[in-house]
């Protein structure tokens, strides 16, 4: 059997995915890439509880803070980094721990991406433009008639996925289907393990918890000072990252502070609920109980035994 060349240790957020990985590193020299799509921006770090400095205790990470929150960043950017960071971390004899939530990230690495074309920001103007005008029903009822298959597997107030089909049908006269089926995954043969939390009530505690814990840390004050960036509107992707969104709706006076805790926790536990439904899909994913398992002792067992 071959040798494992990467460990992805994947999870539902705040499930302790990245404690593991640090206890992991520790017993077995390793670098880490970070697979979040909130962590690769600069300045948010209380929201996306960006490892610190002192919790990385020396070892490197790689793909944090490599953008500001006004640039974007795919999972198609994710997965050719990633290639490139394992060859070279495998390089220094060291193992690559590929570690985080952002679950088309993990699809993107193992299974590869159709090669839809990238749209101009005409077009994307154009059809943002044509959003506010018509609205969203308009739009998807006019994707139904000229891309029916894409159109049933969408809901019709889903702007972004919508607005994507009808740019990619605007800039190649083809539907986003006929881009499906082209994908190639990774060349390097990589673990997955996945924490999978047992008790959902005990996840939602933990997620209100953290929650709390990054109000205290100044996560108001953090979203208010990228509030500052005049090129940072709140329809940036990176505002996008639940919590920072619904503090920017805080922030303009659009709801009380009560309800921005409470619509952000509940965001979160919506984000993981989405986490753990797509893992249960993933293909040679071993799951491990992240409440009721020992995970740093089972994961080392697992890692030694396809090394």
């Amino acid at each position: 059997m071959k040798p494992i060349d990467a460990v992805m240790i994947l999870g539902p957020t705040a499930c302790g995915k990245t404690s593991v990985a640090l206890n992991l590193a520790q017993w077995m020299p390793s670098e880490i890439i970070s697979m979040d799509s909130a962590l690769v921006y600069r300045g948010m770090d209380i929201g996306t509880a960006k490892p610190t400095k002192e919790e990385m205790n020396g070892i490197p990470h790689h793909l944090i803070d490599i953008l500001d929150p006004t640039e974007t960043y795919s999972a198609a950017s994710f997965a050719t980094d990633t290639e490139i960071l394992i060859e070279e971390i495998r390089s220094r004899n060291k193992l690559p721990l590929i570690v985080g939530g952002t679950m088309l990230y993990a699809k993107a690495l193992m299974d590869g991406l159709s090669n839809i074309p990238a749209t101009t920001v005409e077009v994307r103007n154009q059809i943002k433009a044509e959003l506010e005008v018509c609205g969203i029903q308009k739009l998807y009822e006019r994707l139904a008639s000229r891309d029916p298959v894409t159109a049933s597997r969408l809901k019709p107030t889903d702007v972004q996925r919508i607005s994507r089909a009808l740019e990619v049908l605007e800039m190649t006269g083809l539907p986003l289907t006929s881009f499906y089926g082209k994908e190639q995954g990774t060349k390097f043969k990589i673990l997955r393990i996945g924490l999978m939390p047992s008790d959902r009530k005990v996840l939602h505690e933990m997620i209100a918890k953290r929650f709390d814990l990054m109000l205290e840390m100044g996560f108001i004050d953090e979203v208010t000072k990228l509030k500052e960036n005049p090129n940072l509107e709140k329809d940036c992707t990176s505002m996008r990252c639940v919590g920072y969104r619904q503090a920017w709706e805080y922030l303009e006076g659009n709801v009380d502070f009560q309800s921005f805790r409470e619509a952000s926790i509940a965001a979160t536990r919506q984000l993981a609920k989405r986490q753990m439904t797509w893992m249960r899909s993933m293909d040679q994913l071993i799951l491990i109980d992240s409440i009721k398992e020992d995970c740093n002792v089972l994961i080392k067992k697992i890692v030694e035994e396809h090394m």
